[in-house]
């Protein structure tokens, strides 16, 4: 444990593994009581002990309960910040793995996720056998890895030394992962240095647990540091991404700029959609490339632009990397769902997609609005989900009626709270909106709808679509399933899509 500002015990035993939940310890493991919600994490110090736990490290707290408890345990190591040395002592004791790899982070509020996959086939289209670690899953070279997640982007620090270890074992020599603002402000990716570090974006989300903008602006910038990376691909058409770009001046961390403005170190032009993707010129510091995505909208064009400045950035062959770029299909993200003609009559395009911030769900709306595309209208399927950030439930309702012709507001994942009162909010935030349209506006024509249940909901949408039309389905993106009061359930946006437009069909024919 050199390095840290440690209490070291008398002895000092050597650990085989990091744990930090008393019922994965295994004999020879470092258990770490950490400070919880309702309990501390120290209080089930003798559950680890009998588990086979060879050492202790907890907090100040943490060590206090322990001794008037006069708790039986293995030698104890105290510390000031029991997450860094959770995440530094699972450094080491998976050999750090990460140092062994080409190691790329990407962080964000939205984009994170598409990025990642977007490096991980291009890489891997280009010969390299890489890793992917995200709200998607664990993969190595395409292939999944089953594995236990701790949450839901970003691992708690053992289990992503873990995994990391893993990935290096199955032949990994390349690994990308999102790097969340929960992971930056609870030091899970401490100990690791990675050599390119990118960011998409900034919008409003995660409030619940950073409280104001300026709180999840400065989680994210902590990547941005000399200490967390060698180099930086900072998004330089927002205002956090100058500001990023600044920090990292002033910190001296190589940085260069991506996007479509003016003095970007890497600059989108001649952008183009073409049929359900895109293509485009990026201007680099040493030429120019021609790149084609397989998805729709500009701001997917800058985190595929971003991907490929952070390959050239990690000393690696940008063209070498085009191809597997080009094949790249992330998804729930802008997931084209093929339906059948129904009774002779095309089926609308339909799209299913994660967005589940207004920032998200303009981009989205924009991307089906594009003149390329010639969309007659454009409806949207939406909700917000319960126990997080109330306050963007309006912003997200305008977002949605700003952008589409007809909206559908419906459940996301409620949780724990009454989803007619979730959707009464997205749906007064789109009706601010129409109601402050100018006269015979697009806008001000919107249709409106309460959809309830969210299977109902994606039925009336198809229902109300005309050939010609596009449909949005948003939020759930690639999550199988629900997560309701009192119990999750199977659902799958583009399964139940295909299930309901094969029963509109059948109610054709009957």
């Amino acid at each position: 444990m050199a390095g840290l500002d440690v209490r070291l015990p008398a002895s000092d035993p050597l650990v085989s593994g990091v744990a930090f939940d008393s019922r994965r310890v295994r004999p020879g493991f470092l258990y770490v009581g950490l400070p919880g919600t309702s309990k501390h994490g120290a209080a089930f110090a003798g559950k680890a002990a009998t588990a086979g736990a060879a050492a202790l490290l907890t907090d100040v707290a943490g060590a206090r309960l322990i001794e008037s408890e006069g708790l039986a345990t293995p030698p104890v190591a105290m510390v000031e910040d029991a997450r860094y040395a959770m995440a530094i002592a699972s450094c080491r004791s998976y050999g750090q793995p990460a140092q062994a790899m080409t190691s790329l982070g990407v962080t964000g509020t939205n984009g994170k996720s598409t990025t990642v996959l977007m490096l991980a086939a291009a890489l891997d289209g280009a010969g390299r056998r890489v890793g992917s670690i995200g709200t998607l899953g664990f993969l190595v070279g395409g292939e999944p890895l089953e594995l236990d997640r701790t949450t839901i982007t970003t691992p708690e620090s053992p289990d992503l030394q873990a995994t990391l270890a893993m990935m290096l074992d199955r032949g990994a020599d390349t690994v990308a992962m999102e790097v969340s603002s929960h992971a930056l402000s609870l030091q899970r990716v401490a100990g690791i240095r990675f050599d390119v570090v990118g960011f998409t974006n900034l919008g409003r989300d995660h409030l619940e647990f950073h409280h104001t903008i300026e709180e999840y602006f400065a989680a994210k910038a902590r990547l941005f540091t000399p200490d967390h990376a060698d180099r930086a691909v900072i998004n330089g058409d927002a205002e956090a991404g100058r500001r990023l770009l600044q920090q990292a001046a002033d910190l001296g961390l190589p940085a260069v700029s991506v996007g479509f403005s003016a003095g970007c170190s890497y600059r989108v032009t001649q952008w183009q959609p073409s049929g359900s993707g895109s293509s485009f010129t990026l201007v680099h510091p040493n030429g120019t490339i021609e790149a084609a995505i397989c998805l729709p909208g500009d701001y997917n064009v800058v985190n595929a632009a971003t991907a490929l400045a952070m390959i050239d950035q990690a000393g690696l062959d940008m063209s070498a990397a085009l191809p597997g770029l080009a094949r790249a299909v992330i998804p729930g993200r802008m997931q084209p769902v093929d339906l059948p003609t129904a009774n002779g009559s095309a089926a609308p395009r339909v799209y299913v997609d994660f967005a589940h911030t207004p920032q998200a769900i303009s981009s989205a709306l924009d991307a089906l609005n594009h003149p390329a595309l010639a969309s007659a209208r454009v409806l949207v399927v939406l909700g917000a989900g319960g126990d997080r950030d109330p306050d963007k439930r309006e912003p997200m309702g305008r977002a949605a009626a700003q952008g589409a012709d007809v909206v559908v507001v419906t459940d996301d994942n409620p949780r724990s709270e009454d989803p007619a009162i979730i959707r009464s909010r997205v749906l007064a935030g789109a009706r601010s909106a129409i109601d402050a349209a100018e006269p015979g506006s697009r806008l001000a024509a919107v249709e409106l709808l309460d959809g309830g249940e969210r299977r109902a909901a994606i039925g009336q949408a198809l229902r109300l679509a005309r050939p010609g039309d596009a449909i949005a389905v948003l939020g759930k993106g690639h999550e199988r399933t629900q997560q309701l009061d009192d119990e999750t359930i199977e659902f799958d946006d583009v399964e139940v899509v295909r299930e309901q437009w094969a029963r509109i069909i059948a109610e054709g024919k009957s």
